[in-house]
């Protein structure tokens, strides 16, 4: 299992030009899946990137994790990541 990660202040998904799915500040993550992976790589991952600490604080620090300034996570499925 391999993924992406970018802090972003919006991103969105378009299909066949409809927006299928849009977030404000958050993070955009392009995952990609092999047969190998478990459901405990899953957790694992999901777990790793809820609580990385990579937005900053009041101070200006990398302090803050996506679940502590309430923002929002888009997933991308991206199978290329294993090419």
């Amino acid at each position: 299992m391999r993924a992406i990660i970018q802090r972003v202040s919006q991103s969105s998904v378009t299909v066949e030009n409809k927006i299928v799915a849009a977030i404000n500040s958050g993070l955009l993550v392009l995952v990609g899946i092999e047969d190998a992976d478990s459901q405990e790589d899953s957790a694992w991952l999901t777990s790793k990137i809820a609580n990385l600490r990579i937005f900053g604080d009041e101070n200006g620090v990398m302090n803050l994790s996506v679940k502590e300034i309430k923002g929002d996570i888009i997933v991308v499925s991206q199978f290329t990541l294993h090419a």
